[in-house]
C-alpha cells in the first residue's frame, strides 16, 4: 500500500478532497455535494464512505490535511489540530464566517471518526506571515491592534502552490510577480524574492477584489448609512458575504460564465465592474513592486476566462505587458502555459493551483521531516 495524505476542504455543503502521496500526482481527486440538504448524518456517513474508499484504492492514511481560511496570529504555520487548537480557531469564525466554521466542522468530524489518525490544519493566512509591517497595519486606533485587528491575507494554499510552481518555468519567479487568484473568492499578491510583500485582502475574507458574492473594499460610510437606516449586523454580514460582488451587481448570478453567456446589460456591467477593480488592484500593487517581472492568473476565473484575462493584461499594457492572443485563448487550465509574447517586458503565466498538493505536502512535512 501506498503511504497517503486526504487533502480536504469542508464547506457548508461539499467536501471537497484529493488523496495524494508523497510525491505525484494525486491518486484520486473528487467532491461530495449536497450533504447540508441530506440531513444531519450526511456529513459522518460521507466521511466514512471517503476513509473506506481511500484504503480501497490502496492507500495506507498516514493524515488528513484541512484547509483553514484563517489562522490568526497564532497559527502560523501547518499543525498538528486537537480540541484545544479547535476551541482557538473557533474565534476566529467572524472573521471568515462562509469558510471557518464548516472547515473546523470537518475537523471535528474526522477527529470523531478517526481519533488516532493525525489531523493537521494548513490555513491560508499563514502565507502572508511574510508581509511587512506596514501592510499589516490598519489605519485605526492603534490600540485596537492588540484585539487582533490587522492585516492578514488570504488565499494562502493557492500562493504557496503558484510561488513553488513558478520557479520550475520561468526564470523571473525571484523577482516582482503578481499573482491573481480569481475565482468565486478573488484576490490578488504581491511576491517578491518568492515571499508575500502585499496583498489584497486583509483582516478578513472581504478586502480588495469584488467577487462571486462579496463585495470587496467598499466605502465604510455606506455600512454607516445603512446602520443608521436600521440593518442589524447579521444583515450587513449578509449583504457583504452572499448578496454582493457578481450576484449583487448583476442580479442574475455569481458564476462568470453565466454572466458571459447573458445578454443582460447588468450581467455586462458585473462583469466590466469586476474587470476594472482587478486592474485598479493590479497596478497599485504593481506600484508598491516598482514594476512587473511576471504575472500568474489562476483560480476558476483566471485559468479558464481568456477574455477575462486579455482585458486586465490589455489595461497593463503601459508596463511593457504583451500577450499572445491565441496562446491566451488555448490555455483552459489544463496546464502551465505561456501567455506573453517575445518582446513583452513581463512575463506571463497560467497556473492551474493545486490546494490539496500543499496542504498534503505540509502533512507529510510535518510527520515526516526530510
Amino acid at each position: 500500500m501506498t503511504d497517503a495524505v486526504l487533502a480536504v476542504n469542508a464547506g457548508s455543503s461539499s467536501l471537497k478532497f484529493g488523496l495524494y502521496p508523497r510525491q505525484g500526482a494525486a491518486l484520486w481527486t473528487g467532491q461530495i455535494e449536497g450533504l447540508e440538504a441530506a440531513g444531519d448524518t450526511a456529513f459522518d456517513n460521507a466521511l466514512q464512505r471517503l476513509l473506506h474508499d481511500c484504503t480501497q484504492r490502496g492507500a495506507r492514511l498516514v493524515a488528513v490535511a484541512h484547509r483553514i481560511v484563517h489562522g490568526g496570529d497564532d497559527f502560523v504555520a501547518p499543525c498538528r489540530l486537537d480540541a484545544a487548537a479547535l476551541r482557538r480557531l473557533r474565534r476566529l469564525e467572524p472573521l471568515a464566517p462562509l469558510h471557518q466554521p464548516h472547515n473546523l466542522d470537518g475537523v471535528a468530524a474526522f477527529l470523531q471518526a478517526r481519533p488516532q489518525l493525525p489531523q493537521i490544519g494548513c490555513f491560508d493566512t499563514a502565507f502572508h506571515a511574510t508581509l511587512p509591517a506596514l501592510e499589516r497595519l490598519l489605519p485605526i486606533e492603534r490600540t485596537l491592534a492588540a484585539q487582533g485587528l490587522r492585516r492578514y491575507g488570504f488565499h494562502g494554499l493557492s500562493y504557496h502552490y503558484l510561488a513553488q510552481t513558478l520557479p520550475q518555468h520561468s526564470a523571473r519567479a525571484g523577482g516582482r510577480v503578481l499573482l491573481a487568484h480569481l475565482g468565486n473568492g478573488a484576490s490578488l499578491c504581491a511576491l517578491q524574492g518568492g515571499r508575500s510583500v502585499a496583498t489584497t485582502m486583509g483582516f478578513s475574507a472581504l478586502e480588495g477584489l469584488m467577487m462571486g458574492t462579496r463585495s470587496g473594499s467598499l466605502d465604510p460610510g455606506v455600512l454607516l448609512h445603512l446602520l443608521r437606516q436600521g440593518w442589524s449586523a447579521d444583515a450587513l454580514e449578509d449583504l457583504l458575504y452572499r448578496r454582493s460582488g457578481l450576484k449583487g451587481v448583476s442580479g442574475l448570478s455569481a458564476d462568470m460564465r453565466t454572466l458571459r453567456a447573458s445578454a443582460e446589460p447588468a450581467a455586462a456591467q458585473a462583469i466590466a465592474l469586476f474587470t476594472h477593480r482587478v486592474l485598479r488592484e493590479a497596478g497599485a500593487l504593481a506600484a508598491l513592486l516598482g514594476g512587473l517581472d511576471a504575472i500568474a492568473f489562476t483560480g476558476g476565473i483566471g485559468e479558464h476566462d481568456a477574455r477575462l484575462r486579455a482585458d486586465v493584461l490589455t489595461g497593463l499594457a503601459h508596463l511593457g505587458v504583451r500577450h499572445d492572443a491565441a496562446a491566451n485563448h488555448a490555455a483552459t487550465g489544463d496546464a502551465v502555459r505561456p501567455l506573453h509574447t517575445a518582446d513583452s517586458a513581463v512575463e506571463v503565466w497560467v497556473v492551474p493551483t493545486d490546494e490539496g498538493r500543499v496542504a498534503a505536502q505540509s502533512a507529510f512535512d510535518l510527520l515526516e521531516p526530510r
